[in-house]
């Protein structure tokens, strides 16, 4: 199967990084149902490709993601039939959010300008996320009157705790890039003009890690927010059971002992 992107969201695979650019800049680069469909084949199809050590998604233009782009949903006058949200969120941006954690494979966001709503969720469900230190994230939902949806109320007490959840959520308040560092919220901010070679950097070196090792690392994490120490204990021991027989295992214990750096092939 060869990636393919949607009106909207280009898609390539080279030298072992998968890039998603989101391209709708007039748009502000919001999502809409072909672009999150397109995301979701692309990141399914990457599971089970060992083509693939690492994500990068970025975007055109002067913002990330302004959310999902609602002005799609409309039919002219005529009002969606009842029930098409409850419908419609599980087989798009609710798959798009947990495939996203679920993933074993590193993924790295870089974000500039507006990073709101879904948008948002995207940066943070990423395994780093660099953002530009101006970048304005926001939750807009409460100004919408409604609730918020892929995964917001999730991500974000895990990252920031619940007081300061509630302040993005509930009071819809914009914060900067900067501040997001400070928080913990995402993994890094830089000055705009350093925001893509920052995140080429990091996806360098993840795309040219151990692989596997980063995989089962990723899943350990996320498997730790739920479940007792002794059930965490034993799925450490079945993570260490797989990756020491990789072949990127025995790169390292060869490097240590030559002292020199690995070079791993990702398998």
């Amino acid at each position: 199967m060869a990636y393919e992107g949607s009106d909207g969201l280009q898609v390539g695979l080279a030298d072992g990084v998968l890039r998603f650019t989101l391209d709708r800049p007039k748009r502000r680069n919001a999502m809409n149902d072909e672009m999150v469909l397109a995301l979701i084949a692309a990141l399914e199809h990457a599971q089970t490709d060992e083509a693939v050590r690492c994500i990068r998604i970025g975007a055109n233009g002067d913002d990330f993601c302004s959310g999902f782009d609602l002005g799609t949903r409309t039919d002219g006058d005529r009002r969606p039939r009842v029930g098409s949200i409850q419908r419609r969120l599980p087989v798009l941006t609710h798959r798009l959010i947990p495939l996203m954690l679920d993933t074993q494979v590193p993924i790295v966001c870089a974000a500039r300008g507006w990073v709101a709503g879904l948008g948002l969720h995207v940066a943070l469900a990423s395994d780093f996320c660099v953002a530009a230190t101006d970048a304005r994230l926001w939750e807009p939902f409460m100004q919408r009157g409604f609730t918020p949806d892929s995964g917001g109320t999730w991500l974000l007490p895990r990252l920031v705790g619940v007081a300061r959840a509630k302040e993005l959520l509930m009071l819809a308040r914009e914060i900067s890039g900067a501040d997001a560092a400070a928080w913990g919220l995402i993994h890094r901010a830089v000055a705009p003009a350093d925001l893509e070679a920052t995140a080429d950097e990091l996806v360098e070196a993840l795309a040219h890690g151990p692989t596997v090792a980063l995989g089962l690392t990723k899943w350990l994490v996320h498997r730790g927010s739920s479940g007792s120490i002794d059930e965490h204990l034993a799925d450490e021991a079945f993570a260490m059971e797989v990756s020491s027989r990789s072949e990127d295992f025995r790169e390292g214990i060869a490097a240590m002992g030559e002292k020199r750096d690995p070079n791993f092939s990702g398998r």
